[in-house]
């Protein structure tokens, strides 16, 4: 049986241009660290910033079941600096590494290739960043691209959305619903984790609350953060809670009943449940049991 991927209910965005924002990092169990080397990185700082972060990583213990996931948002390829990225990335033996703007499938090729010429192992996987018009067009393609590694995630990137497409967003975002749709329904379709994009306001604890209750409705895996004040609402908000675990187990238990077991369709309470109920109370229960396993 393929084992479960690990959760991605909250990815923490660390600039690597930020010398503390690293060091306290390394005591943080998001379950993904993001260390990105692209927005947060002036122009004037990347090279620093990457040579930075290879020392960080270079420096971190050896890794314990449980760790937050390691990725590294490079630069784009076609930039000066981003194969150094790359290059950088595969060295220090990421998990991930997400590129930035991606609007087909031939930039996650170009990686995919890159990484084959400096014997990258086939787990590092690539992540996506869809934060444009043109990306949201393609982003089936993009889940759907030909590659060598797994695709571990896509990523919105709500802020560039908005700049690009000249949005005016308003409380709950409904404006970038549009936008929001065609990248969860490609990676629901190819079985890619999509992940939320920041939420902006750090003195806003409600509206972050909100929005993440609101990610969780629409489908998404988890949630791109900006501050570790926002680690534990995030996973709180998508990660299963005690009522639907609750649910999950009555549904396999009633399932299990012999006097079911020919049944496809029974009765559980005032509610008739199916036995795709019954595969999504299983796959429920099986998320919980992972996501309790990292914390032992």
């Amino acid at each position: 049986m393929t084992a479960a991927p690990p959760p991605l209910r909250s990815a923490l965005f660390v600039p690597a241009a930020n010398a503390r924002a690293l060091e306290k990092s390394s005591v943080l169990r998001p379950d993904a660290l993001i260390f990105d080397l692209e927005d947060s990185a002036a122009a004037g700082e990347k090279d620093a910033a990457r040579e930075r972060l290879r020392a960080h990583l270079v420096a971190l213990p050896e890794r314990r079941s449980g760790d937050p996931s390691r990725v590294v948002r490079i630069n784009p390829l076609a930039q000066s600096g981003g194969t150094e990225d790359l290059l950088m990335a595969c060295a220090v033996r990421a998990d991930a590494i997400l590129l930035p703007k991606v609007e087909g499938p031939d930039a996650l090729q170009e990686a995919d290739t890159a990484l084959g010429h400096c014997d990258a192992p086939a787990r590092l996987a690539l992540w996506a960043m869809v934060e444009t018009p043109a990306g949201v067009l393609r982003a089936a393609a993009i889940a759907a691209a030909p590659l060598g590694r797994p695709l571990g995630a896509l990523v919105i990137g709500p802020n560039d959305l908005a700049l690009a497409a000249d949005l005016r967003l308003s409380p709950g975002r409904p404006e970038l619903m549009p936008w929001i749709g065609p990248v969860l329904v490609a990676g629901r379709a190819h079985g890619v984790p999509v992940l939320d994009g920041v939420f902006n306001d750090l003195a806003d604890a409600d509206g972050f609350a909100a929005e993440c209750a609101q990610g969780r409705r629409f489908g998404f895996s988890g949630k791109t953060l900006i501050h570790p004040s926002q680690i534990a609402p995030a996973e709180a908000a998508f990660g299963p809670s005690a009522a639907e675990i609750a649910e999950a187990r009555a549904i396999v238990a009633a399932f299990a009943d012999p006097a079911q077991a020919e049944r496809g369709v029974i009765r559980l309470g005032t509610r008739m449940v199916e036995r795709l109920h019954l595969v999504q109370a299983e796959a429920l229960l099986a998320r919980d049991a992972l996501i309790r396993s990292r914390k032992d």
